[in-house]
């Protein structure tokens, strides 16, 4: 690997643990504080609708993805992967910064939640377009050979980022009294975003834009409108990418902010150590994701998504068995097990959806297919599953239904022809 081979996976990898480190802190936030502060005479009511209004401002951010997707994947199939990539991480930096400034409900009432939600609107906006660009870089700078392997880098970024979110939080929870997290010690792991998103910025503006974008460039064949150039011959591949997608977010936004609420609200466990377990499962989802690209070199993008969604299936049902038994080790084994199946099912992605489409759309195809696959997978799960568990008694509801979830997205997949190994120059085939 040479030195400009390392300055794209370090740039891929940094740029979207960035962008997801923010993104995540507010989602973990919003499980433990936003409800109280932001939602003050909702929260003085019931406590428990507060919470589920706060999940639900999560799953708000995901319908405005698809607007960024288009607007990202529009101007990075005409001017570049690389200019995009900078320009989601500065707009996702400055919501993310903004919302650790922001006052709480108790100093300007009404205009607290309503500025709140706007600015995790932006959040969304950026998220939408942020993943394909970083995708198509490293997987169009990546040998034929080991696309999934380069692809998993960007995948990465997502644990990793749960990872430096969740750490950050357990730092505060442990250093803090519950009072003074909840005054101030919350705001912390927002404001820090500034330093990161400054170090992601340098790293992203090193890098060299794709190849297969320059060729695109030297042959004038960047599509003047890739939007509708991409619906007219390719909307199967788009719907097919997006159910793919479907249940891995659902079951990743459980770990990612599920699972922190019903551990301490509803499980009664401390929060320090639910932080924790999260940051265990973070670990395993980053070891699995990049042997998921690698297997997916070995034996093909659609056998491995194949295998991880049957392993996520098969393990709902214990994970929710163990977890209710309060015993904080068994809490954290399950988490760490769901994230073998996470894993396979996350690191083959961004190879295989660069493979589903032809160079002159394909940053269009790859972002908006992810992002409507995080509508329908992630950006109400949290909230689902608070209102099954609220609904039924039992979190084996949440087992079910994201088993459903593995059902739909596993036969997405299998209705996909395997495209490992094609050509992502300008004479390629768009292989479903």
């Amino acid at each position: 690997m040479t030195r400009d081979d390392r300055k794209v996976l370090a740039s891929t990898l940094a740029g979207t643990t960035i962008e997801w480190y923010d993104f995540f802190i507010y989602a973990q936030a919003a499980g433990l504080v936003f409800g109280p502060l932001f939602l003050a005479p909702v929260n003085e009511r019931a406590p428990g609708l507060a919470t589920l209004i706060s999940l639900a401002t999560i799953g708000i951010s995901f319908l405005f993805r698809p607007l960024g997707a288009i607007i990202a994947g529009r101007y990075g199939d005409r001017l570049g992967r690389k200019r995009m990539l900078v320009l989601t991480l500065l707009l996702m930096g400055a919501a993310t910064t903004l919302i650790g400034l922001l006052p709480t409900y108790e100093t300007i009432g009404v205009a607290a939640p309503i500025a709140l939600i706007l600015l995790r609107i932006l959040q969304g906006f950026s998220a939408g377009g942020e993943w394909g660009g970083a995708a198509l870089l490293a997987v169009e700078h990546a040998p034929r050979e080991r696309r999934g392997w380069w692809g998993a880098f960007p995948q990465i970024g997502v644990p990793i980022g749960l990872i430096l979110a969740t750490g950050v939080l357990w730092i505060m929870s442990t250093v803090t009294t519950p009072e003074q997290f909840q005054a101030w010690g919350w705001r912390v792991p927002f404001l820090l975003s500034l330093t990161l998103i400054v170090l992601g910025y340098l790293v992203r503006r090193a890098v060299e834009e794709s190849p297969v974008f320059k060729e695109l460039q030297q042959r004038t064949r960047t599509s003047a409108a890739p939007l509708r150039d991409l619906f007219r011959g390719h909307t199967r591949n788009v719907l097919l990418t997006a159910l793919i997608f479907v249940a891995n977010n659902a079951a990743g936004y459980l770990i990612i902010a599920y699972f922190i609420s019903y551990g301490t609200a509803t499980l009664g466990l401390p929060r320090p150590s639910v932080l924790l377990a999260t940051v265990a499962g973070s670990i395993g989802w980053l070891v699995f994701t990049l042997y998921g690209g690698v297997l997916s070199d070995r034996i093909g993008r659609v056998r491995t998504f194949q295998i991880g969604y049957a392993l996520v299936f098969a393990w709902m049902i214990p994970l929710f068995l163990l977890m209710e038994t309060r015993d904080i080790w068994l809490f954290t084994l399950a988490i760490i097990v769901l994230t073998i199946g996470l894993g396979l099912s996350y690191g083959p992605m961004s190879a295989m959806y660069a493979e589903m489409f032809p160079a002159s759309v394909r940053y269009s195809g790859v972002a908006i297919g992810y992002a409507l696959g995080a509508i329908l997978g992630g950006a109400f799960a949290p909230t689902i599953a608070q209102a099954l568990v609220q609904g039924t008694g039992s979190a084996l509801s949440v087992g079910a239904y994201i088993m459903v979830l593995c059902v739909i997205s596993l036969a997405a997949v299998t209705a996909v022809k395997e495209p490992k190994g094609t050509d992502l120059g300008l004479g390629e085939r768009p292989l479903a």
